[in-house]
């Protein structure tokens, strides 16, 4: 699971697997060790009426609509998003990128809607 902060935005992109996980067992769970710290952020679902975030000392939790889960995960569509309060909230499949990078394993990424005209 990738996270992207910036300013009042919070973007998470999740691999095929990550997705498959979250319709089936209710959540995803990511950590990142820095400076002697564990940060984790997570996706769950639940049954809440709309996408919301939630940060304590050490963890960031964006909770998704259960039902709206299921549909996403079952579909072709890309993204989930919602505003709560001032901070925007995007959920969405990770695709592979076009062009490969170095250190970049794209190998459970969703294939890019572009790749076919590459």
């Amino acid at each position: 699971m990738k996270l992207r902060i910036k300013a009042n935005s919070l973007r998470l992109r999740l691999t095929q697997g990550e997705v498959a996980h979250l319709a089936q067992h209710g959540s995803v769970v990511e950590q990142m060790n820095m400076a002697g710290a564990v940060l984790e952020y997570a996706v769950h679902s639940a049954d809440v009426q709309s996408i919301t975030a939630d940060l304590d000392s050490d963890s960031l939790v964006v909770t998704l609509p259960a039902a709206m889960v299921q549909s996403w995960a079952d579909s072709a569509e890309v993204s989930l998003q919602d505003q709560h309060g001032p901070l925007k909230i995007l959920v969405e499949k990770d695709f592979a990128c076009l062009v490969p990078r170095d250190g970049e394993d794209d190998a459970d990424a969703y294939p890019h809607p572009g790749q076919e005209a590459c």
